[in-house]
């Protein structure tokens, strides 16, 4: 067993450059607290409350905190928000008389203690206070409830929305969405193979699609290199206890040749073909998304791991 923060490093998942989450597919997690703190510092500092209205002039100074926590998942792209956030805003006020005469200037501070998505629908409790307890500064705390509160939680109702359209990554979400989609109905991949200590790469020959009379029909070919025995790697591909683990999703995978398999929360079935342990792979995957009578011929093979779609 390995000591407390040291680990095998062939089960600890990092970070890489090279990764790619395909069609978000897997759980991806953004810290949006910073995203939360610029937002409301925008669209809350110096913003005018009332300006001259009954000799009242009120007006926002900054935020002056925003604590908490705030995230996004996002998972098959859809948006789960999270947040439980307090909010601090400080306030100035000013009142005249009738002929224009300053008879107070007063500070104070405007406090959100709970902006929670569990609450999402609802308006958070918004706390007033003024440094100048006279009646003048009452008459401004007054006013700064009245009409600066409705302002500042229409900016909290920004907030959730903004949230729940995936804050921070809004715009890499739309990207996804509006990018051009082929017309390609399957694809054929290649991937990488696993040699008894390192995996050797070997190309499959790619098969003439659209002489079996299966036109529209492209080939795309993809190498990858695992540092792991053949067997290893059959076996985690054949048992839906790693394979939820290294996924995050459900599966339910058998181990005999035609029994059916499930993986991607159900998203791709198939059966199996032909298993010879740490040597082959050969199953018919599917799509629950693809046209009827549309599937994959998938063969994963030692020295070269191969993902023909057919």
């Amino acid at each position: 067993m390995a000591k407390y923060g040291e680990g095998d490093k062939r089960w600890i998942v990092e970070e890489r450059p090279d990764g790619a989450n395909v069609h978000n597919w897997h759980w991806a997690e953004t810290d949006c607290l910073p995203w939360s703190k610029m937002f409301f510092t925008k669209s809350l500092s110096d913003l005018t409350i009332l300006d001259g209205q009954g000799n009242l002039r009120i007006k926002t100074k900054k935020v002056e905190k925003v604590d908490g926590e705030a995230y996004v998942n996002i998972r098959k792209g859809k948006v789960i928000p999270g947040y439980e956030i307090s909010l601090s805003v400080s306030w100035e006020g000013e009142a005249k008389d009738g002929e224009g005469k300053t008879l107070l200037k007063a500070e104070g501070n405007l406090e959100i203690p709970y902006i929670s998505d569990e609450n999402a629908d609802e308006d958070p409790e918004v706390k007033v206070t003024v440094k100048d307890e006279g009646p003048i500064g009452k008459a401004l705390k007054e006013a700064m409830l009245a009409k600066g509160k409705p302002l500042v939680l229409e900016k909290v109702r920004d907030f959730v929305q903004a949230m729940a359209k995936g804050g921070p990554v809004k715009d890499e979400l739309e990207a996804k969405k509006s990018a051009p989609k082929t017309n390609t109905t399957t694809s054929n991949s290649n991937s990488a193979a696993v040699s008894k200590e390192k995996v050797g790469v070997e190309k499959e020959p790619k098969k003439e699609v659209e002489k079996e009379g299966k036109k529209g029909f492209k080939t795309i070919t993809m190498l990858e290199k695992f540092n792991c025995r053949a067997k290893d790697m059959y076996e985690i591909l054949m048992d839906e206890n790693r394979w939820k683990g290294f996924t995050q999703s459900n599966a339910r995978i058998s181990k005999e040749v035609g029994g059916q398999f499930s993986i991607f929360d159900g998203s791709v079935t198939g059966i199996n073909l032909e298993l010879q342990e740490g040597k082959l792979i050969a199953q018919r995957w599917r799509f629950g998304s693809w046209p009827d009578g549309i599937d994959s011929t998938v063969n994963l093979f030692s020295m070269s791991l191969s993902l023909g779609l057919l």
